[in-house]
């Protein structure tokens, strides 16, 4: 990103770098150095303020582009703090704040806005990953909790699965939309069409033997058996089969993950 804007050469952008994850592991109270940096450009950049006439009374002359380089959730933290700043510039303006106000001090108002802004984060998460945002504790209590970590891993665990297993469809259902696979009047005729894949046996048998295998495994491991040298081997037996067929399954990975098939089909051709 920062060499996109350095070659736009534009004197009207500027690009500010935040290490998310090194200036906020010790306490996420260090957003507030990254806050502190925009403040002079949030400042400058002001909001839209229209009157009962819709006449321009403020006119807004920038905006904040925020992009995590991995995740949507990290940069809804920050927004929501650049909005909650904006607010209350806009309250002490029209006098419903003074100057030393705080919003977190308007105790059913910030509870309000932290959790609207934390199920607005939910809904855009759902559409593209399947679950709802992740660090929404902070954004909806102020402070990261045991509670939103654990969320944040099942949330997690779930996105891991939906994008390796149904993400695929997703995928094609958008490059069919935008335009990106152009269909063949012939498939689904003559030609075969790019969705009808053939599963082969391996698809099929691989999952059915590490469940069987990982299933004999557990039961041999709670349930005692005649003697502990039996006990032990059966053990060895069904562990080694569940991990000979689980490494098998990451070896044709391919094969089991659900990959696009459209916008990948015609980047070959």
């Amino acid at each position: 990103m920062e060499q996109q804007v350095l070659r736009a050469a534009n004197s009207n952008m500027r690009y500010e770098a935040f290490d998310f994850h090194k200036e906020c592991s010790p306490s996420w109270s260090r957003l507030s150095v990254l806050m502190d940096r925009l403040a002079a450009d949030q400042q400058q950049f002001g909001y839209l303020m229209v009157n009962k006439t819709a006449s321009e009374v403020r006119q807004q002359k920038g905006v904040f582009r925020v992009n995590c380089m991995d995740c949507l959730d990290r940069t809804n933290v920050v927004e929501g703090l650049l909005a909650k700043r904006s607010l209350r510039d806009q309250l002490i303006l029209l006098g419903i704040l003074q100057e030393s106000d705080k919003i977190e001090a308007q105790g059913t108002f910030d509870y309000v806005f932290r959790n609207v802004w934390a199920d607005n984060a939910d809904f855009i998460s759902f559409q593209y990953a399947g679950t709802g945002a992740l660090k929404t504790d902070f954004t909806r209590t102020g402070q990261r909790t045991r509670w939103g970590m654990l969320q944040d891993g099942w949330n997690s665990a779930i996105r891991y699965l939906k994008n390796n297993f149904s993400d695929g469809f997703r995928q094609d259902s958008l490059d069919l939309f935008l335009g990106n696979h152009i269909v063949d009047e012939l498939e689904g005729t003559v030609k075969t069409c790019p969705l009808n894949v053939e599963r082969d046996l391996k698809f099929y048998a691989l999952p059915v033997v590490f469940l069987v295998a990982f299933a004999m495994f557990t039961f041999t491991v709670l349930l005692p058996g005649e003697s502990l040298t039996e006990q032990i081997g059966t053990i060895l037996f069904w562990g080694g089969a569940s991990i000979t067929s689980l490494i098998t399954i990451y070896i044709y990975g391919d094969d089991f993950v659900d990959l696009p098939k459209l916008g990948e089909k015609d980047k070959e051709v």
